[in-house]
């Protein structure tokens, strides 16, 4: 089996999958309750959790494999982009690991990951397709001609579509992770009730920082009664047009086989909106390692001894 790590930002995560991609394990510890009440992730506290929880977590997913490390045959990781702290503290394990059963270590793009969920079992998807990778560091198109790789053909010119989901719950005052906050109050909210702007810039990129500044001036516009009247109408107004955009950058690809994948994937609007593409299952969104595990298939490995002074990197590459 393939075992993977997974520790970019603030899951510590770790799985096991065969090599034709049936998911034996999949274990996910969230910092979610950690970074809440500094209303995002402090990159400093990430790691220090990240050494808390990876043996633990390595532990679990290989009970709920039925297996040992002498089953795994090769050891994938993530090695960027992410919050360096972060990755070093799953770089290192992984290492680890694999040098202690002589095993190859396959360093794996987060990105790449994104992707690569969409080729488990029992649904996998094959390329070619163009990919829209919504998550809270990046928003982008990807070209997707093959397993091993893609090419990026649009990316957002400032925040990425998960961070200004961020942004805009802490402006209205919700919890963090803001995406899931605001998809679960927009649902008792009119979209209509704010004309939000709907970014469109040219080709096939993507701009939030419009909409995030409307929004703070609509929230500056109501006293503490009336924001606590209109925050759900607020809050589905925002999402309408984060959602609107990110259909439109997709629409505007002409691309005749779309998916969406990354943490923004899991937004109810977004999924009725493209219900029509190939979707990452909700379980496989957000970070996880079984994605790492699935991309560490079409990556070359890197032979046991030759890994020892592999590095991570913060930014994608």
């Amino acid at each position: 089996m393939i075992f993977a790590l997974e520790t970019s930002c603030d899951e510590t995560a770790a799985a096991a999958i065969t090599p034709e991609g049936h998911i034996l394990a999949s274990v996910v510890a969230s910092q979610a309750d950690l970074h809440a009440r500094y209303g995002g992730v402090v990159p400093e506290v990430a790691s220090r959790r990240h050494l808390e929880l990876v043996v633990p977590v390595v532990g679990e997913a290989l009970e709920h494999a039925g297996a040992s490390l002498a089953d795994v045959e090769r050891v994938a990781v993530t090695r960027g982009p992410g919050l360096v702290g972060a990755l070093l503290v799953g770089l290192a394990a992984a290492k680890a690991l694999a040098w202690s059963r002589r095993l190859p270590l396959v360093p794996v793009d987060h990105l790449h990951g994104h992707v690569a969920s969409l080729y488990l079992r029992p649904d996998p998807v094959d390329p070619p397709f163009t990919c829209l990778l919504a998550s809270g560091g990046h928003t982008l198109l990807l070209d997707v001609h093959d397993r091993s790789g893609f090419t990026v053909i649009g990316t957002t010119l400032d925040d990425a579509a998960g961070e200004a989901f961020d942004k805009g719950a802490r402006l209205l005052g919700l919890g963090y992770p803001g995406g899931a906050a605001i998809d679960r109050l927009a649902r008792d909210g009119d979209p209509e009730a704010y004309a939000l702007p709907v970014s469109r810039v040219p080709g096939l990129d993507f701009s939030f920082s419009g909409v995030k500044t409307s929004l703070l001036y609509a929230v500056r516009d109501l006293d503490a009664a009336e924001l606590e009247r209109r925050r759900a109408d607020l809050a589905a107004s925002y999402q309408r047009a984060i959602v609107r955009a990110l259909v439109d950058g997709v629409r505007r690809s002409g691309a005749d086989r779309v998916a969406v994948v990354g943490g923004v994937a899991a937004n109810s609007e977004l999924r009725a909106a493209l219900a029509d593409a190939a979707l990452a299952p909700l379980a496989l969104c957000g970070d996880n390692a079984a994605m790492i595990a699935s991309a560490g298939r079409y990556v070359e490995a890197v032979p046991h001894r030759r890994y020892g002074a592999l590095d991570a990197y913060a930014a994608a590459i």
